[in-house]
């Protein structure tokens, strides 16, 4: 006699939802992933656009502020990076 392992309806069920409830994982890991490079990518941005406005007083402007112009990118990036 021989013997058939048939899966209940339990437990393709059970199968089914575990499918799914991983892809759903996946493709909200991929959208968190996206959404944290944008966000990297724009602070960035921020600082670079810092640079860029400090860059563009006079000495005078940057004297104001106790800061030489050699050291502008410094200064931006000081909390991230030791020089």
């Amino acid at each position: 006699m021989a013997y058939n392992d048939i899966a209940s309806p339990a437990e393709v069920l059970g199968r089914e939802i575990t499918m799914t409830r991983n892809l759903l994982d996946a493709i909200a890991n991929g959208f968190f992933k996206f959404g944290r490079a944008i966000m990297t990518n724009s602070a960035g941005q921020r600082r670079i656009d810092r640079v860029e406005r400090l860059r563009a007083k006079t000495d005078a402007e940057l004297a104001e502020l106790n800061l030489k112009r050699d050291d502008i990118v410094h200064y931006v990036f000081k909390d991230i990076y030791y020089v």
